[in-house]
């Protein structure tokens, strides 16, 4: 992610549905892990730090970013430390988390392969990565050409960067199926449009759209307790390492 984003994401990821709603999810899945008193948590590629909201909740948060813009433009967030790096040799020694968190990182990278091996290289014995990446081929718009994606996931090939690193995988499958169609209207529509601006998408204030849109995407907090997706905008997974 360009730098330039995250002044925007600080503005509004505290409120905006995109992240209130990947924060639920995230706790949810972290919630599965049933980590204990004093559990380590490593934030990675974690922007302005709003996800710090739900991992503090969990035990001592850590975030890592490569650009340091991001954690001056949030330094009342809850992470114990600050460090600044790149995903695919993290500065840590072996088994030093009981959790890892990656939401919409592996897209970034060149070798997804080799952060994978990273993140499950850092992680105690019987720890776990949750991961988010972006869904689908067909969705491939210019959001993704601004934000520097290399590439979009299906549950599959996820999967198979993950089970090559070590890992063995729970809960895997999409999510954002309620807003799939839309998102594929604009993605579309985006392939007519010749010139690639810096309009990022899905950008409502705070307001009654955005609270109807926080609802309509929060319904899929309650479907993901009892199944998984079989489509969505997004791929989610718990990876375990044995």
């Amino acid at each position: 992610m360009d730098a330039s984003f995250h002044p925007y994401q600080r503005t509004v990821e505290d409120w905006h549905f995109w992240y209130v709603v990947r924060r639920d999810i995230l706790a949810l899945l972290l919630d599965e892990l049933r980590l204990g008193p004093g559990a380590r948590l490593l934030d990675i590629g974690c922007g302005t730090g709003g996800s710090s909201l739900v991992l503090a909740r969990y035990g001592q948060a850590i975030g890592l970013d490569r650009e340091l813009r991001s954690f001056q433009l949030a330094p009342d967030r809850p992470y114990t430390h600050r460090v600044v790096s790149g995903a695919e040799t993290l500065p840590f020694a072996d088994g030093s988390f009981d959790a890892v968190v990656a939401l919409d990182v592996l897209e970034h990278l060149d070798d997804d392969l080799a952060a994978a091996r990273e993140i499950r290289r850092v992680l105690k014995p019987g720890g776990a990565a949750v991961i988010f990446v972006p869904a689908l081929d067909i969705l491939w718009g210019h959001n993704d050409v601004i934000s520097h994606h290399r590439r979009r996931y299906t549950h599959k090939s996820l999967s198979q960067v993950l089970t090559a690193a070590g890992f063995t995988l729970s809960h895997l499958g999409y999510f954002n199926l309620l807003l799939f169609l839309p998102t594929l209207a604009v993605r579309l529509l985006d392939r007519l449009t010749p010139k690639v601006t810096n309009r990022i998408e899905y950008q409502p204030g705070p307001s009654r759209w955005n609270s109807l849109l926080t609802r309509i995407f929060g319904l899929e907090v309650g479907l993901l307790r009892r199944t998984t997706l079989p489509l969505g905008t997004s791929v989610c997974c718990l990876a375990h390492k044995p």
